[in-house]
């Protein structure tokens, strides 16, 4: 009997949940987050440690239905395998990763009229980040290899000539004259070059949460951090989802939408049911890609004429449709609103028939 009793509460508490046949889901999931999100402030949120102010609320919002290649604000959280845990390790892996440019151990000065670049290594800055002076003259090496070092810590470099290439092989080439511009341009690449650490990420801190201690940084390249072996890849997260749909994929992608779109959500105490924000998250990713919810998007891709028209760029569509004899066979919601009829959703989607005498 009790078997039986909790076996009925099982199917009664599933049918409780299950959506009713031809429900217009998706009408409710856009009332269920767009009311909330008309609402929300447009206040910043300042992660603590990080010296720059993320993305959150409605900016935060539009950059994940937009499918934005890169946000403003890249972060990304590095956790440690359990032998690397401690402050102190901690500490020792942020600088390891942490990128160092060729400005922040260096002076860079270009000589316009000999047409050299000087760059000047400052000691004390290089001792407080472990650069030495070789693993800058290895870096600079990357941009020219004419370089001439001067004393203990100057190193002169004089870009080599450019070779114009010539239509046919085995003729010489002519060589150009190396010009005051390029030498600006290549002394501005120089100031920006990386001399240590993972390229992409910057101004790393170390917090304390759960009982453990993570790196977050500026910034974000995931390949490029799980590259340290004390680095544990199961769990390093970005809020960069286009990166994490092409590192792990589009699975990953969808969790990690649900979850930016949720923590937006709950920092401006608004409360969504985690479905609609699922239903969104399907929606975005159902094609095996990350696509965004505008007219470049989902909303551009609707079957219907009327439906694409409603939403923007009315007249290209229509023209387009009129040029290409397109039909309207009014199975959107959208479009059986514009002309005035029942939708096909819920009651709507059932016709009875009544079967008459003979």
């Amino acid at each position: 009997m009790v078997e039986k009793s909790d076996k009925s509460d099982k199917m009664e508490k599933l049918r409780k949940a299950s959506i009713p046949a031809f429900e217009a889901v998706g009408v409710i999931a856009a009332q269920s987050i767009g009311e909330p999100g008309t609402q929300m402030t447009m206040r910043t949120f300042h992660y603590a440690g990080v010296a720059e102010h993320v993305p959150t609320g409605l900016p935060r919002l539009i950059e994940i239905v937009d499918s934005k290649k890169e946000p403003k604000k890249p972060v990304i959280d590095i956790y440690l395998k359990s032998a690397h845990k401690s402050e102190a390790e901690a500490g020792k892996i942020m600088l390891e990763i942490t990128s160092v440019f060729v400005r922040d151990v260096a002076r860079v000065e270009d000589d316009l009229s000999d047409k050299t670049i000087t760059v000047t290594f400052n000691e004390k800055d290089g001792k407080t980040l472990g650069v030495t002076f070789n693993a800058l003259k290895k870096a600079l090496e990357n941009f020219s290899a004419n370089l001439k070092i001067v004393g203990e810590e100057k190193i002169v470099i004089s870009p080599k000539k450019e070779k114009k290439k010539t239509a046919k092989e085995g003729e010489p080439q002519e060589t150009l004259e190396f010009t005051a511009k390029n030498v600006r341009r290549l002394g501005n690449k120089i100031k920006n070059g990386i001399v240590k650490g993972v390229p992409g990420i910057e101004r790393a801190v170390v917090l304390k949460g759960d009982g453990e201690y993570f790196i977050r940084a500026a910034g974000s390249n995931i390949l490029g951090a799980m590259e340290n072996p004390a680095v544990d890849p199961k769990r390093i997260y970005t809020n960069n989802i286009k990166e994490i749909e092409r590192v792990f994929g589009i699975e990953a992608a969808r969790n990690a939408i649900i979850k930016e779109i949720k923590d937006v959500m709950d920092m401006q105490k608004l409360y969504v049911d985690i479905r609609h924000i699922m239903l969104v998250s399907d929606a975005v990713c159902y094609s095996g890609q990350v696509k965004s919810i505008g007219r470049h998007g989902l909303s551009g891709e609707k079957v219907g004429v009327l439906g694409r028209a409603a939403f923007e760029e009315t007249i290209k569509h229509l023209i387009n449709a009129s040029a290409f004899s397109e039909d309207e066979n009014l199975i959107g919601v959208t479009e059986n609103i514009i002309v005035g009829q029942t939708v096909p959703v819920g009651t709507g989607k059932i016709k009875l028939i009544l079967k008459g005498k003979k």
